[in-house]
């Protein structure tokens, strides 16, 4: 079963939500969360369009959607999950993920530093002592990893990203950087909440929304819709992304 905190704060979980079905429909709880947010290592599910909820499953299943860096487990079990699970199970799972609202719980600070982690499951966890310059990287880390352990959804995260970040990704979301990429507020909407099919970007996990331009970009990631992201990424560099990224995960879903 799904540790679930908080059962009178979203709809009833459908089954393959909540308990899954042996030995490899996994529950889509378990990693997403009940409330849909997910973590840093997988994707937050909340509010995404129903029909881009199906398509993602089904492009798992096909092979057209992998990851462009085999050590994330999500990946591989997501892979897993998508041959397994039927097309009644993949509705219901759909349809209650569309219900929710995705809600902010990462907090974006703009950094020069930042505390030393090391890799536990697909996720950074921070260490108890020491920090290190950022660089040009994310790093996205617990408020306060025992909860997130515990899976409480109400325990959220810190987004570390560098100096200046925000303004360089605010250019490129909104003016495609002098033609480097799309504007994303032309496919995504003006608010960057979504539009009919095409999923919301705005407050979502930088961690996550990094390794899917990444995928895109570097042919990872494949199938019909997915082919609408080719050429917005097609000349982004990893600092782009991670400026472009920063950005949208600082803003209100």
């Amino acid at each position: 079963m799904v540790p679930d905190w908080f059962p009178n704060e979203h709809p009833p979980m459908p089954p393959p939500v909540s308990e899954g079905r042996r030995p490899d429909a996994y529950a889509c709880g378990y990693c997403h969360l009940p409330n849909g947010l997910g973590r840093p290592e997988n994707s937050s599910v909340a509010g995404l369009p129903k029909a881009y909820i199906i398509e993602q499953l089904k492009d798992f299943k096909d092979g057209s959607r992998r990851g462009s860096e085999p050590r994330m487990g999500s990946v591989h079990d997501m892979i897993v999950v998508a041959k397994a699970v039927t097309a009644d199970e993949t509705e219901q799972a759909a349809e209650y993920f569309s219900q929710l609202k995705l809600t902010k719980w990462i907090r974006v600070v703009e950094a020069a530093t930042v505390p030393k982690t090391r890799i536990v499951g697909g996720m950074l966890v921070a260490e108890a002592e020491g920090t290190e310059p950022i660089g040009s990287r994310i790093i996205e880390v617990s408020e306060d990893y025992e909860q997130t352990e515990l899976r409480n959804p109400k325990s959220g995260f810190i987004a570390y990203v560098p100096k200046g970040s925000l303004k360089t990704g605010e250019a490129l979301v909104k003016t495609g950087g002098n033609g480097k990429t799309i504007a994303c507020t032309a496919c995504h909407g003006a608010n960057l909440q979504g539009v009919g099919d095409i999923p919301g970007i705005a407050g979502r996990s930088p961690s996550q929304m990094a390794r899917q331009l990444i995928d895109f970009r570097d042919g990872a990631r494949n199938g019909p819709l997915a082919a609408l992201m080719k050429l917005p990424v097609s000349k982004l560099t990893d600092d782009d992304i991670v400026a472009i990224t920063a950005y949208l995960a600082s803003l209100e879903p």
